[in-house]
């Protein structure tokens, strides 16, 4: 078996958590969420949701894989010999590997899109959503454009922790926070600036509901990559040293403003362009925006085309971290408990994933009429199985066992590192009452309303 190896510095670790954590579901469903839940009001509970539910599921996840240094399958069979707690180990494998199967699928839409952008397809497009449904409908592009971002994955995942993981993390996300940047100030000389920020910043706490709140933990559960594996592999690559609630609290610091500052992107594009309404909904990246960007800068059309590429540039990048985090959990499982090598154990997860990507990228054109259960096709049965039952029974497990299971005095020696005289008492009564009462309670609610929405 080879060398496992750990991440080389700090830095590496926050930014390769935090580009585990910031995905597509920051710049597409926040903003969506935003959107269909009153803006302002939503976003402070979205931030409420992250510190009260997010940070401590993330810390407990970070327990578990740094104190073991293994894959999450043997970090559980670790600290759980001879019980069943192994199995929540395989649903972490087994979540990441089925989610990278579909989430690939959208990713290679990204992809597609910003090569439109950048052949200045996506500003002078006549019909976007004709657009849209051709391309997805196509019996071969869409399967391309997933093969090409599943192999991008593939050639960081090779190259193992500090090599890749940790490097083109190091790169991808200062570019990635760079290009927010660029984006909002551009977004902010826009017609439509003091529209959105208000509907950002100014809260209408009438719209307040139970609804909201649901919406406001379900985006905070799913945007941190919390119960995926995701995060527990990350970990067990973590040093000695690495103080989790600092690293917990920079990557949903750095989540959050991803997310907040999509928003930026979009409102203000949006408000400028009075026929699109702020809750258009899932379709807003791929159908509504490319017309809002045609529409909003009609006077300066190569603005508008270097805005259209920044954004999708933006998306995949997002894509592309997520996907990183989605494949090591699969690769170093088969890497550690099958005694492959790297280069094997990548091959057979992208591999794997090409094959049913292919599945869920068909769904929509030539496999369109295979169904399974309610009617969904591929795509919609991945999409439904992950986020509506396995990610919220990971998230309920991963509480349990950390807050009920493993013993009181490994939890404390992993958030303090050993140091508990420096660390206050209400630190730890808080952070067992939000793992053991809090989350558990949350996510069963979140669970609920997902398989009922």
């Amino acid at each position: 078996m080879e060398n496992r190896g750990s991440f080389g510095s700090k830095l590496g670790i926050i930014l390769a958590s935090a580009g585990s954590a910031v995905g597509l579901g920051n710049v597409w469903r926040f903003p969506t969420e935003v959107g269909e839940n009153g803006g302002a009001a939503f976003i402070l509970v979205y931030i409420i949701c992250v510190l009260l539910l997010g940070v401590p599921l993330m810390v407990a996840e970070f327990i578990v894989g740094r104190n073991t240094h293994k894959n999450p399958v043997d970090a559980y069979r670790t600290l759980a010999p001879k019980t069943g707690w192994v199995l929540q180990g395989l649903l972490g494998v087994f979540t990441a590997w089925f989610i990278l199967s579909y989430y690939s699928v959208v990713a290679g839409w990204t992809l597609k899109y910003l090569v439109s952008a950048v052949v200045n397809q996506v500003t002078t497009m006549s019909d976007s959503s004709a657009f849209f449904v051709s391309f997805t409908q196509n019996p071969w592009m869409p399967v391309v454009y997933m093969a090409a971002v599943l192999l991008m994955t593939h050639w960081v995942i090779v190259r193992g922790v500090q090599g890749g993981i940790e490097r083109y993390s190091k790169m991808m996300m200062p570019m990635l926070l760079l290009i927010i940047a660029v984006l909002v100030v551009c977004s902010f000389a826009m017609p439509g600036t003091v529209e959105g920020l208000k509907f950002l910043l100014w809260p209408d706490f009438s719209k307040l509901d139970g609804g909201v709140l649901l919406s406001g933990m379900g985006q905070a559960f799913f945007s941190l990559s919390v119960g995926m594996g995701c995060l527990c592999s990350y970990a067990s690559y973590f040093t000695d040293d690495a103080k989790l609630f600092k690293t917990a609290g920079s990557v949903a610091l750095i989540d959050t403003i991803v997310a907040v500052m999509s928003g930026f992107i979009i409102f203000p594009a949006v408000f400028s362009v009075q026929e699109v309404a702020p809750d258009a909904g899932p379709g807003l990246v791929f159908i509504t925006l490319p017309t809002v960007f045609q529409m909003a800068f009609a006077h300066v059309p190569l603005i508008g085309w270097l805005f259209a590429i920044m954004f999708y540039l933006l998306l995949l990048l997002a894509a592309l971290t997520s996907m990183m985090s989605l494949h090591e959990p699969v690769t170093s499982f088969l890497l550690e408990r099958f005694k492959m090598s790297r280069r094997a154990a990548t091959w057979v997860v992208t591999a794997s994933c090409i094959a049913l990507g292919t599945l869920c990228a068909l769904s929509f054109g030539p496999l369109s009429e295979v169904r399974f259960l309610f009617g969904m096709t591929f795509f919609d049965f991945f999409d439904f199985v992950s986020a509506k039952i396995i990610m919220p029974l990971g998230g309920i497990l991963l509480s349990i066992f950390v807050g009920w299971y493993l013993p009181k005095s490994l939890v404390i020696k992993e958030i303090t590192n050993s140091q508990t005289l420096h660390f206050p008492r209400w630190l730890f009564v808080g952070f067992f009452f939000l793992v053991r009462w809090v989350a558990p309670l949350a996510i069963t609610a979140i669970f609920v309303n997902e398989l009922l929405s």
